[in-house]
């Protein structure tokens, strides 16, 4: 990866930006068979989440992983990120009335949980490249 392409990478703002607009255009897709603004609705609670959420989970992952030492540092980040993210969605797309909540939070629940594995796996084995500062 060129240098330009590795620090726009790393950069948290291009993280939160790209969860909300991928995100926000799932829940558009995932609940389209229902009347406007219903979607619409869908769209923006989901990409808003999606950008909390992804600095949730950095945020998390960084500090479990510091307090963490062996297999617990590997699997205990993420799965707390994941339910912590489960619970988030579930509970606010309910009352924000989003009709198809499984539908909508099944893709972001899953990139963020691979997300989540992927970046705690990147600083547990001392990535010199990584910033938990940025």
């Amino acid at each position: 990866m060129s240098a330009r392409l590795r620090a726009l990478a790393s950069k948290g703002a291009v993280h939160v930006a790209f969860a909300f607009f991928a995100m926000g255009g799932w829940a558009l897709f995932a609940n389209r068979l229902h009347p406007m603004p219903r979607p619409l609705v869908a769209a923006l609670v989901q990409g808003s989440l999606s950008a909390l959420l992804t600095l949730y989970l950095k945020t998390v992952i960084d500090a479990l992983s510091k307090r963490l030492r062996g297999a617990n540092r590997l699997l205990l980040p993420p799965v707390v990120a994941c339910l912590g993210s489960s619970a988030i969605l579930v509970a606010i797309h309910t009352a924000s009335g989003t009709p198809e909540i499984l539908k909508t939070i099944a893709l972001p629940l899953a990139v963020s949980t691979s997300y989540a594995a992927l970046y705690n796996y990147s600083i547990s084995r001392g990535d010199p490249g990584h910033d938990r500062n940025r």
